[in-house]
């Protein structure tokens, strides 16, 4: 049974998914019943946009899977002018066109199994809209008709940088959404990515519209191509970052293959660890360190002569603890990875109340994760019951209550899908 608390996030999903279907069907029907106005421009800017879900690619730590996409779809919803002459279409075209480029360069995506999520095309219907909303329902009172060079510059950067904010806190409302996690954390992870991808969408999106204004449609693929690169870069850097977390990973399970540690012992903590410190509003940067202090909480043992049974390092005394703690810290620091790693690896065993937080999620879900192991129906209890009586001086009080809502929501999603 769900509580309301679970109920909500899926209520804000579906109120979401719902408003940008309004708008997309009545946007449509308009159109359809009125025609296209600029059809060249309609054309231009729906291949443009199309060519960009094309390039879609998703990743972990993705902010704007389809940057390219997103810059077309905006200079065409602040699109005024094409060539010196004014345009024409409307909020509803702008949405139509988008929509359907969108839709168009999803295909080969569904047929490799790679889909696109029914979030990614709310989000650019509902952004698209809103940009538009913001300038074509004024451009077409005449509103904008007397302004002209940097303030009309600085008038299409604003609207774009409000476009990005609005994308923002959907895609923040969305991710709570769908994984229960706090509102808040989301939202700073999203804007504070802002200034990277964001801030180049926003700039190629208000170059475009400017471009098309002055030399016409030509200027698209010649303002587009910088961002085009910038994407080949970032998916560059994301492959080598999925390369660093792939060798830790494979560091870590040298306990699991010299027979130190269960199999799947650290991979556990790290993604139970991971969720902990969302719960507790980590940034992503600290999430992405306390995930590889996780994985490699155990490394230390390795060192020993005589191996812990079972690997479990929760019940040896406070100083054995420590011992294997700095022995770890210091095999971390030999391995090339981020000092900040090694740190939380070196502090996991030391007094509650002198750990850094991180160090205090990794001491907590790796003593759970080895109560629970063969602990059978009702052993998840048992631990946390356990933890929370310890709370005076081996876990942090805040961590554990964390631990178990993360376990709580873990529960009522795997009810939630039968």
């Amino acid at each position: 049974m769900s509580s309301p608390g679970a109920r909500r996030p899926l209520a804000l999903l579906r109120a979401l998914h719902g408003l940008a279907a309004l708008i997309a069907c009545v946007c449509l029907g308009v159109t359809l019943r009125t025609g296209l106005e600029d059809r060249r421009a309609a054309l231009a800017f729906g291949l443009l946009v199309t060519v960009g879900e094309l390039a879609r690619w998703t990743g972990p730590q993705v902010r704007e899977a389809a940057p390219l996409g997103a810059a077309g779809a905006l200079s065409y919803a602040l699109l005024g002018q094409d060539a010196g002459q004014p345009t024409a279409h409307g909020v509803a075209q702008v949405v139509s066109v988008v929509l359907a480029a969108s839709l168009v360069g999803c295909v080969p995506h569904i047929a490799r199994g790679r889909g696109p999520t029914p979030d990614h095309l709310a989000r650019r219907v509902l952004t698209v809209a809103c940009a538009a909303m913001c300038f074509q329902s004024l451009y077409g009172h005449g509103t904008f008709g007397h302004w002209s060079g940097p303030a009309y510059a600085l008038l299409l950067i604003t609207l774009l940088a409000v476009s990005e904010l609005c994308d923002a806190v959907l895609a923040a409302a969305l991710a709570h959404s769908r994984t229960g996690w706090p509102f808040g954390p989301l939202l700073r992870d999203e804007l504070r990515a802002l200034p990277g991808i964001g801030s180049a969408v926003c700039a190629t999106g208000a170059v475009m519209a400017l471009g098309v204004a002055v030399v016409g449609l030509w200027a698209l693929p010649v303002f587009c191509l910088p961002l085009l690169l910038a994407q080949v870069s970032l998916r560059r850097y994301a492959a080598v970052r999925t390369t660093y977390r792939q060798t830790i990973a494979s560091l870590a399970r040298a306990t699991e293959i010299a027979g130190y540690t269960p199999a799947g012992h650290a991979r556990r903590v790290a993604a139970l660890s991971r969720a902990v410190g969302r719960e507790l509003g980590l940034s992503e940067p600290d999430l992405t360190v306390l995930e590889y202090a996780a994985l490699m909480h155990d490394i230390g043992q390795l060192s020993l002569v005589d191996p812990v049974p079972a690997g479990a390092t929760a019940g040896l005394p406070a100083a054995e603890q420590r011992r294997i703690a700095l022995l770890g810290g210091a095999v971390v620091r030999r391995t090339g990875v981020a000092p900040s790693v090694a740190l939380i690896v070196e502090r996991q065993a030391d007094p509650c109340p002198e750990q850094p937080l991180a160090a205090r999620i990794v001491r907590a879900v790796n003593a759970y994760e080895e109560k629970v192991r063969d602990a059978g129906p009702g052993g998840a209890l048992t631990a946390l019951e356990e933890l929370r009586l310890a709370t005076a001086g081996d876990y942090a009080p805040e961590v554990v209550e964390a631990l178990a809502r993360v376990l709580w929501n873990q529960g009522a999603a795997r009810e939630r899908l039968g």
